[in-house]
């Protein structure tokens, strides 16, 4: 990191930093033949999601990824139905977290960290998938975009959090595996700390800040963000 105050509070992604979306995968390959049609599915998601914050409307995350799944499904001309919504509605909510998430969440708290968690989907009634992955007990508070209405990378994402926490966004530290993430939360001010998941990577191009730590597994990560104190 920079010579600036080290962060005190970091601030977690959810979807696929800390949870598995690859346990989704049997959904896309039962439907579509191809497992790896979830890659597209996500990543209409997320920009579709950005769209709507760039046009000024919102629809809860939840209800883009269904959009997104049946324009993937009319792009590919296969039928979708009630039975596959709900499949791709009950898996989403059971996302595992990655084997590294506990030993990387544990150091933190254990160094005196602050945690929260970020994340594009609208909050729910519990167990939330965070309770469900057994995460939930590691963060002091979980934010969702709804409260402001714009989807990440929007800057009002990562001011909410350092309003909410009374902090400067200086205090905090997103840690993402999207670096559409960490850039967004580097230009509100924040620091960027991004683990380098499969099907993620750093994009390189003038005008574009880099991350301020980068590892491929979380719990490397951690011990950067630790070590930077």
């Amino acid at each position: 990191m920079s010579d600036r105050k080290p962060p005190s509070i970091i601030v977690f992604d959810v979807n696929e930093t800390l949870l598995d979306i690859t346990t989704l995968e049997p959904l896309f390959n039962r439907v579509f033949g191809d497992r790896q049609v979830l890659r597209e599915w996500f990543s209409a998601l997320v920009l579709y999601s950005q769209t709507m914050t760039l046009s000024g409307l919102y629809t809860p995350f939840g209800e883009l990824g269904v959009g997104a799944l049946r324009m993937t499904a009319d792009i590919h001309k296969v039928d979708i139905g009630d039975d596959d919504i709900a499949e791709l509605k009950k898996r989403m909510s059971t996302m595992p977290a990655h084997p590294d998430a506990v030993p990387a969440l544990t150091r933190l708290i254990d160094a005196g960290f602050r945690l929260v968690t970020l994340t594009n989907s609208a909050s729910g009634a519990s167990p939330t998938p965070l309770e469900k992955a057994g995460l939930n007990h590691f963060f002091e508070r979980t934010f969702s975009i709804e409260e402001t209405g714009k989807f990440k990378p929007a800057p009002e994402t990562y001011r909410l959090v350092a309003k909410a926490l009374s902090v400067e966004t200086s205090d905090l530290c997103l840690v993402a595996c999207h670096l559409w993430d960490t850039i967004g939360a580097q230009a509100a001010g924040c620091r960027g700390a991004f683990v380098t998941r499969p099907n993620n990577a750093i994009l390189t191009a003038p005008g574009v800040p880099l991350p301020d730590l980068v590892a491929a597994e979380l719990t490397d990560l951690v011990d950067q963000i630790i070590g930077c104190r």
